[in-house]
Parts: C-alpha cells; structure tokens; sequence
C-alpha cells in the first residue's frame, strides 16, 4: 500500500504528533507498505529518508520552534501529480491538511484524519486573539474537516466522546493508539542516569518527560512535588524536557529551596529516554490536554507506577489502583497518592509488574499498526462501494 502523511509538525520536533507518525511509519515500511510525508522545511535539518518532502515555511519562534508550512508549492504538485497513492492521512485540520484534502479529492482516494489536539488547550500559542475566540475557531474547523473525511481517528476513547460533544456526526470513528517500539526500549540503563545526577540506590525517584509548556498543568503539578518532597526527604525529581515554562518552574524550585532535589534534564534524545524512564521509580503527571499521552505507555512500558489527574488520554491507559493512582485536580489527593508509593515499596513493586505487564500485553506498536492497516484497507473498499 502506499500511503501519503501529511503534517504540520515533523522531525526534527520532539512532540507527540512526530513520535506518532515515525512510529507507524517504520512499522508500516516494515510490512511491506511505502510511506510518503509532506511536511514544512525546517532549515538547518537534514532529512535521512528520501521520501519526506518538504513545503516551504515560515521559521516561527513564539514559545516554542515551530515552522508554520506553506500550502501551496508547484515542486509538491508535481510530487503528488506522479504519486500513486492508495491512502492520504492527514494529521491537522488545516494547513497541510488542506493539501492532504485536496489531493485526495482530486486522486478520488479515502482521506484518513487523525485528531490529535484538544484545541481548547492550545490557545496560548496563538498571539493577539482571545482564547475563547481562537479555541472556538480552531474547533469548528477541525469539526469540518472531520465531518468531511473518509476515517476519523482518535489516539483513545475519550477523545472521541469529546469531539462528539463539539459537533463531530461523521460514523466513522475508531480509536487506534501510538504503541510502543519495543526494539528502541531494550537494553534499558538506569544506573548511569541515577549516578549522573547523584541519586542514591536508596532514594526513591519521581519522574517527568513533558514540553515544559503552559497546556501541560505543570504549575500544578510542582506544587503537588514538594509537598510529597517535603514530607520524604529521601525523595528526588527528575524533569526531562525544555519550553518556555521552564523559568516559572525554577522559580517555584528555589522559593521551596529544593534545588538540590528537583533536578532539569533538559531535552533528552530519543535514543536516550528509556534510560530516564529506567531510572524513575514513579511516574507524575498532571497534563489535562493529552489525547493520548505517549509518555505515559512508555513509563508503563519500563515498568513505572503512574500518579496522573483523571483526564482524557490518562483515563483510557492507567487502571486505577492497579498500575497507578488516577486522582482529581487536588493538590492534596495528588501528593498523597504520590506518598504512598514512595512509602509503599510492596505496593510500588506490584504496580511496577502491573504497568509493564498492561504496556507489554495492550499497548505496542505491531498490535496498532496493524489495526491501522486494517482501517485503510476498510476505508477503501468503502470509497469503492461509494
């Protein structure tokens, strides 16, 4: 099959979306299947696959890099025009997701599109326009485009009551996660990280890998940190990420004088991560914008306990009192359920066996990609019959 990805958000950008999309593109091109992506010029990276495509763009710099694509480019026409396609799968609404519609007009080939955002969430990266304008904007275009599309896809099952709630009537639905790449997390090798930032064998470590960014609830979450740092002195928390949130954190770290248990990694390489999550002995977070929250699996994956706010993405992957604590927006209940397992090494050792063992079983990336799969080829044989 030859599928065609387009995306406003690519490598060499560390988030969600492009772990999603390399993800089960190398799964895909392991069965066989060609893959295609159109995604914006990022000056200064070079692509190592020859069948990424770049559309001009503008080098946007507010809070985080983040070039914005130029939809229209004659080079990419004539790309396309030669291209024999059998699937187009989009993965925004607008922009290049514009191209992605048009083209598959035009081919009369299904359009696939997958909602990966909880646009109410991410209003602060829009300048100058209110949040409830720009929210409000931003939703009913993903709606329309939805509506339009041949298969929607969702990260988890909570994603699409939420859309449901905003006006998405089309039938085709089905909820299809990013699994986990279990050949990148073998070979996993805590210790060095551990002796890295001087973390005792004896200390119990709490864990974040986010965009250091306003969406992800983070102020909330510092808080809840300390007061179980406060309360277990042989305790520490490691951060693995960068944004622009970064300076309010610190502030928070150094007026609770505890620089030297809250530990900035900064932006950590893929290659690298699953020593982190190997040195964790808890997961935290407290994102109420997750469609899915990739991160979350991957800690599971390595056997990390989780301690998350009961939000979408979360509620669909963490078995409360199981492999983790899902717990409300209270500062109070989060840094209790986080005591707990600090307190509790019996109950942190089962929860860890529960967590690799959900991740192992429920959440790799052959047992999606194939799902995937399986959808394009439903979808095609419904644009025949059409």
């Amino acid at each position: 099959m030859n599928i065609a990805v387009f995306t406003n958000n690519y490598l060499p950008n560390p988030y969600g979306v492009t772990g999603s999309i390399e993800s089960f593109r190398r799964e895909f091109e392991k069965r066989g299947n060609r893959v295609f992506i159109f995604a914006p010029h990022y000056a200064d990276y070079q692509d190592k696959n020859p069948q990424v495509f770049r559309y001009p763009s503008l080098d946007i710099q507010y809070k985080i890099r983040f070039p914005l694509p130029i939809p229209y480019s004659s080079k990419m026409d004539k790309i396309l025009e030669n291209l024999d396609l059998d699937i187009i799968h989009s993965q925004h609404p607008n922009l290049l997701g514009t191209v992605a519609a048009k083209w598959a007009r035009r081919k009369k080939i299904p359009l696939v599109f997958t909602w990966h955002t909880l646009y109410d969430h991410y209003t602060h990266f829009v300048p100058l326009i209110p949040d409830k304008i720009a929210a409000g904007w931003m939703i009913k275009k993903a709606v329309n485009y939805a509506n339009k599309s041949d298969q929607i896809i969702v990260p988890t099952p909570s994603v699409e009551k939420i859309i449901r709630g905003w006006g998405v009537d089309n039938t085709n639905i089905e909820a299809v996660l990013t699994g986990i790449e279990e050949e990148i997390y073998k070979n996993a090798d805590g210790g060095k990280i551990r002796k890295k930032y001087s973390v005792k064998d004896d200390e119990v470590l709490l864990l974040l890998v986010s965009r250091l960014t306003e969406e992800k609830n983070l102020e909330f979450l510092f808080r809840c940190v300390v007061l179980a740092l406060k309360k277990n002195s042989r305790t520490k928390f490691l951060v693995a990420g960068e944004g622009n949130f970064k300076e309010k954190l610190e502030e928070i770290v150094e007026k609770n004088n505890l620089k030297d248990r809250i530990i900035f990694a900064g932006l950590v390489s893929r290659e690298e991560l699953k020593n982190y999550y190997a040195a964790g002995d808890i997961f935290v977070y407290s994102s109420l914008s997750e469609t899915q929250g990739m991160v979350i699996t991957e800690a599971m994956y390595i056997g990390l306990p989780i301690v998350a706010v009961s939000a979408p993405g979360a509620v669909d992957l963490i078995e409360n009192k199981k492999n983790g604590f899902l717990v409300q927006e209270n500062p109070e209940e989060f840094s209790l359920a986080i005591e707990r397992l600090i307190k509790d090494e019996n109950l942190r050792i089962r929860m860890s066996k529960e967590a690799a063992k959900v991740a192992r079983e429920k959440y790799t990336a052959s047992v999606y990609a194939e799902k995937m799969l399986s959808l394009y080829e439903n979808v095609k044989l419904r644009k025949l019959r059409m």
